[in-house]
């Protein structure tokens, strides 16, 4: 098996919710969290993310594959911001009870 093939099989499909300078959101979708949102910080992330620096890494969620990745994407898309608030403040507080 090559390389990259392992590598590739070592990482997660991530959905991330990050948190722009001005206050608003961005989701997306990555094998790679940690560079990703080096990426998003240093300007070679999304447009939208470029001219709303810096950002920080509100929410992530691990998923089995790409597909279903994509597909959770695309519902928290979806979500109202009082909705994907709520995401994340479930999460804040079931990583906070988890690390009692």
């Amino acid at each position: 098996m090559t390389d990259w093939l392992k590598k590739e099989q070592q990482m997660g499909n991530y959905v991330y919710i990050l948190e722009c300078s001005d206050g608003t959101w961005y989701t997306g979708w990555t094998k790679d969290l940690e560079h990703r949102v080096k990426a998003h910080n240093s300007g070679k992330g999304a447009k939208y993310t470029r001219s709303r620096l810096p950002v920080e890494l509100a929410y992530q969620e691990e998923l089995a594959d790409k597909s279903a990745a994509l597909k959770r994407e695309a519902a928290i898309k979806k979500l109202t911001r009082q909705q994907k608030l709520q995401l994340i403040q479930e999460s804040e507080e079931a990583t906070k009870k988890s690390s009692l």
